[in-house]
């Protein structure tokens, strides 16, 4: 009975570790910065094109394992990022409205955000010379930092009647004030690493942002029954090490 509980018992102890794979403890800083892709998704809907925009900050990674052949680890940010929306100034007949010169209307607001995604990270490929190519997912929460519009027509000297927009009409959103300033959501993404020992980490990402919360208020007596961020974001990161794990299996 001993010699049964004692195999079991190290039947148990193999499953476990193989479980946790082949361990690591890797530590890694360092900063990024790339180009911001935003629209917001009202509803009712208002005509509107892509507004760019910068976004860049810090990042830290800590690698914990290899699990068969992923490379697993978590990535937390720290970014001031520019989001916002250009409004596609039109009126009923999808004609552009023109400004006092014969100009078509531009107008864009930007609202500006301290960003902290928080990534789950899975990588295939080299840790710490050549390639690695990685998948990565998690939660994002930003903090409203300020906010700014730019236009090249005087309001008050047009019918804002014209516009295709009756919520615009209504709303007067070009100066409506930011009424959340928390704003939250999902974020994922997939990227190229590629490392040298004595260089460090060069990275490269494209990710998707899908917000959860809404920019104005959402209840029956406002405008917006839906006021979230959609963006795609684009990155170069470097990052080198604090803290490497000697283990010759680590290629």
């Amino acid at each position: 009975m001993r010699k049964t509980l004692a195999l079991i018992a190290l039947l148990f102890s193999l499953t476990a570790n193989a479980q946790v794979g082949d361990h690591r403890s890797e530590l890694a800083i360092g900063g990024g910065a790339g180009y911001v892709l935003t629209r917001v998704g009202f509803v009712p809907k208002v005509s509107q094109r892509l507004h760019g925009g910068m976004f860049g900050g810090l990042t830290v990674r800590y690698t914990s394992e290899k699990y068969f052949s992923s490379i697993c680890a978590i990535v937390g940010e720290v970014n001031y990022a520019q989001m916002g929306w250009k409004e596609k100034l039109v009126d009923n007949n999808d004609q552009p409205l023109l400004n006092e010169s014969g100009v078509p209307q531009q107008f864009q607001r930007t609202v500006s955000y301290l960003q902290v995604p928080v990534f789950a990270r899975l990588g295939w490929g080299r840790e710490r010379r050549g390639f690695q190519f990685f998948f990565q997912a998690g939660p994002q929460v930003g903090f409203y930092l300020g906010d700014t519009s730019k236009s090249n027509f005087e309001r008050n000297k047009f019918n804002l009647s014209q516009r295709s927009s009756t919520t615009m009409q209504a709303a007067n959103m070009d100066v409506m004030a930011i009424k959340n300033k928390v704003d939250y959501g999902i974020v994922a993404g997939i990227g190229l690493e590629f490392s040298q020992p004595k260089m460090g980490h060069l990275l490269f990402d494209a990710r998707f942002y899908y917000g959860l919360g809404d920019m104005y208020g959402n209840s029956k007596s406002d405008e917006f029954a839906r006021s979230d961020f959609m963006s795609v974001m684009l990155r170069l990161t470097y990052l080198f090490d604090i803290l490497k794990t000697n283990n010759p299996k680590i290629k």
